[in-house]
């Protein structure tokens, strides 16, 4: 490889190379940039040259990026990020965000309690600003963030890291989800003797696993778990004409019970409350469109 300084650059190669990473495609990448599949190949060439490396290789899937892209993607995408930090510094009443974009991670509980409201939230604040929804959970959050997966997230914790902040959104508790059908009529509970005898739906990511398991273990109990799931939204699906019961975090269960009929129940189990948190990384802090987010994902809890 020769040697090469910036003034030999194009920068516009940074935002190709950022847009084939997050699209995995030429042409998709070339729709999000608004120029011609063929720039975008060119572009690709030169970035070739410009750091020795293929950097995305086809496969059947699309463009798969390489170890030295993968080792790029968070010093370009901060890169990107100051240069339009820069700019919001300018303008930072731009009532425009055409063309720009937030990824915010949660897991599909938040997504199905909040994410409707938080379209409206964040449409008053930055119109046009696209909001990605992206999956995640406490044990994975601080190492999206920070590789700059995520730019915002919400979860039950996981952001202890020097480089990270958080704000307290509230707390959570957990709640039954039933088929009515399953009840006796104008029953309104269940106790704990129904609740161990029912067939279970767990909602994990691991699944096998789950609070509601070491709730009942500290009882000398245990449940019989028939299905379990890692997507909070399969639960009607799996519920409906069962006599299962799913034990989930409280605004979930309201939520889903709204849009399908299902039932909420009081758990009879004394499980514990948790945290629900926001975090970013600290650097970014400053940046008026992640403020104008994080201004909405709290008026969406308050």
């Amino acid at each position: 490889m020769s040697q090469m300084n910036i003034a030999q650059v194009d920068l516009n190669l940074l935002k190709t190379f950022e847009a084939l990473h997050d699209e995995s495609s030429a042409s998709r990448a070339a729709l999000r940039l608004g120029v011609t599949q063929s720039a975008i190949s060119a572009g690709l060439r030169r970035l070739r040259e410009v750091y020795g490396d293929q950097l995305f290789i086809r496969t059947g899937r699309g463009l798969a990026p390489t170890l030295r892209a993968n080792q790029l993607k968070p010093v370009i995408s901060e890169a990107l990020e100051r240069c339009r930090q820069s700019l919001a510094m300018v303008h930072p009443d731009n009532p425009h965000y055409h063309g720009r974009s937030v990824v915010l991670g949660l897991s599909d509980d938040f997504e199905i309690a909040h994410g409707r409201r938080l379209m409206d939230e964040v449409a008053q604040r930055a119109p046009q600003l696209r909001v990605i929804f992206r999956q995640t959970h406490s044990q994975i959050v601080a190492a999206a963030l920070l590789d700059r997966t995520l730019d915002l997230a919400i979860t039950a914790g996981g952001f202890a890291e020097r480089r990270l902040s958080r704000q307290v959104l509230g707390d959570g508790d957990y709640r039954c989800l039933v088929d009515p059908h399953s009840l006796a009529p104008g029953q309104q509970s269940i106790d704990l003797q129904e609740f161990v005898m029912r067939d279970h739906v767990l909602v994990s990511s691991g699944g096998f696993i789950g609070i509601t398991d070491e709730g009942l273990a500290a009882h000398g109990l245990s449940r019989q778990v028939c299905a379990s799931t890692s997507h909070f939204a399969a639960l009607p699906f799996l519920l409906k004409g069962s006599r299962a019961v799913a034990t989930i975090p409280g605004h979930a269960a309201e939520a889903i019970a709204q849009m399908t009929g299902l039932r909420v129940l009081p758990c009879p189990l004394a499980l514990p409350r948790y945290p629900v948190e926001l975090g970013w990384r600290t650097q970014a802090q400053l940046d008026p469109m992640l403020l104008k987010v994080r201004e909405a994902i709290v008026a969406c809890f308050i």
